[in-house]
């Protein structure tokens, strides 16, 4: 038998990944109040290096506080973090496993204020309110513009001079980069609006900052959606689609970016990001922490709590899932992308099959995969697939529980039929990622 394409090295221009797939951007709240990390951080990475991903992503990473989407969130915005993140990228790298860091900012998608942002208007590519859970916006000036740019720039540097192996910009699922991009969303009148070129001249001076700061060779990639589909709630404009995406792909590429990870969603979490079920009795109870963030919120609690409301909810987010698969949700679209660029590709949604895997990679469609809930229900998948399944051998459902339950929560599966309905099985293996490891504590 010749080699297996899913563990073939991905030979990038200035990194080498030893397979083809990617633990995708995830997290729970590990961290401190001031952006400083934990041990259960350092943890939490090491399991998927442990694993066998070829590269971890990481979580979302603000460039400055008041861009987190949650508290105890890590952020990348002052140079006293970066032995702090140096210490993660050790623990990964005892796994031969890289380690790229997702620069974020949430503008407008803003879940939970914490004491950095509160009574602020969230900073936006627009002033209108954010439709799903009603954040009020505030447009950014040129100002603030160029402001969080630099922090971008800044937060790179820092980055590499952790040693860490790359950066990615976090330019989808509605953060702050894509409600820039989007035509659903951005509606300015000055050059950050109007067409796509337009639209993308904010993360085009994110990259000529980035490498302004780190030079050529730091490896740096950017997420974007290849579509938006912005209209979850139903009289919004339903934003980018895949022409929009490919032409910005062509200018990003142009622009100097060494890769580009394919997602789906206008806002997170999106009916199609991540695809599969939507549990309203995990919703209900935690959905409260996020009260403060907006003036939907309480609407949305009620269509949450109350079974004679739910079918409301059920409608508005399972009508865009219909005719849409859970695994390789965006495969499609990432297809189209790479066919437009010279640059690899990776996709993100639902990947959990080693055969369907291979056979996206060994077609052409895409170079490798970025995988989340997958990992989290099997975060040895990888060594799974090695070992010849094709499915781990205790699936993930796509319950989406391990979502609905990171705003209170400790981040992990909560599918509890996947521990025999032993609770206290199912608590230990959440909360493994706070056991001590003297030869890992970040000091």
């Amino acid at each position: 038998m010749g080699a297996d394409i899913i563990f073939e090295p991905l030979e990038w221009r200035n990194i080498r990944i030893k397979n083809r797939i990617f633990r995708s951007s995830i997290n729970g709240r590990w961290d401190n109040e001031d952006g400083s990390l934990t041990q259960p951080r350092v943890n939490w990475e090491s399991k998927f290096a442990e694993g066998g991903v070829g590269a971890i992503i990481s979580s979302f990473v603000p460039v400055l506080m008041e861009g987190r989407i949650l508290p105890n969130y890590g952020t990348i915005h002052r140079d006293d973090f970066i032995p702090l993140w140096a210490k993660v990228g050790e623990a990964v790298h005892k796994h031969d496993c890289k380690f790229i860091m997702q620069l974020s900012h949430s503008g407008r998608q803003l879940d939970l204020q914490g004491v950095s942002n509160l009574n602020k208007r969230s900073r936006s590519s627009t002033s209108k309110t954010e439709s799903l859970n009603g954040i009020l916006t505030q447009a950014m000036t040129q100002e603030e513009i160029d402001k969080v740019v630099k922090a971008f720039g800044d937060g790179a540097w820092r980055a590499r001079e952790a040693g860490l192996d790359g950066v990615e910009l976090h330019g989808a699922n509605g953060y702050l980069i894509s409600q820039f991009l989007s035509s659903g969303i951005n509606d300015r009148t000055d050059g950050y609006g109007g067409d796509i070129r337009a639209r993308a001249r904010f993360v085009l001076e994110i990259i000529a900052a980035i490498r302004d700061r780190c030079g050529p060779d730091f490896h740096l990639q950017v997420k974007f959606n290849a579509i938006d589909y912005n209209n979850v709630i139903p009289w919004e404009k339903p934003g980018n689609v895949l022409e929009e995406s490919i032409e910005a792909a062509k200018l990003f590429e142009a622009a100097g970016a060494d890769a580009l990870h394919i997602s789906t969603g206008s806002l997170f979490p999106h009916p199609l990001n991540p695809p599969g079920d939507f549990d309203f009795d995990t919703i209900a109870r935690t959905y409260g922490t996020v009260l403060p963030a907006g003036i939907y919120t309480f609407r949305n609690l009620l269509l949450f709590r109350f079974t004679w409301l739910r079918p409301i909810f059920r409608w508005l987010w399972f009508r865009m899932k219909a005719g849409h698969p859970v695994e390789g949700v965006g495969l499609a679209a990432a297809k189209a992308i790479k066919q437009a660029v010279s640059i690899p590709v990776i996709s993100t949604g639902g990947y959990q099959s080693s055969n369907f895997v291979r056979d996206a990679i060994s077609s052409g469609a895409i170079d490798g995969v970025a995988i989340a809930r997958s990992l989290i229900a099997n975060p040895d998948l990888p060594k799974q697939w090695a070992e010849g399944r094709d499915l781990p051998a205790i699936p993930c459902t796509y319950c989406n529980k391990c979502l609905l339950n990171a705003p209170a929560n400790p981040l992990g599966c909560y599918e509890l039929e996947r521990y025999g309905g032993d609770y206290d099985k199912m608590l230990a293996e959440i909360l493994s990622v706070y056991k001590v490891q003297p030869e890992l504590v970040v000091p």
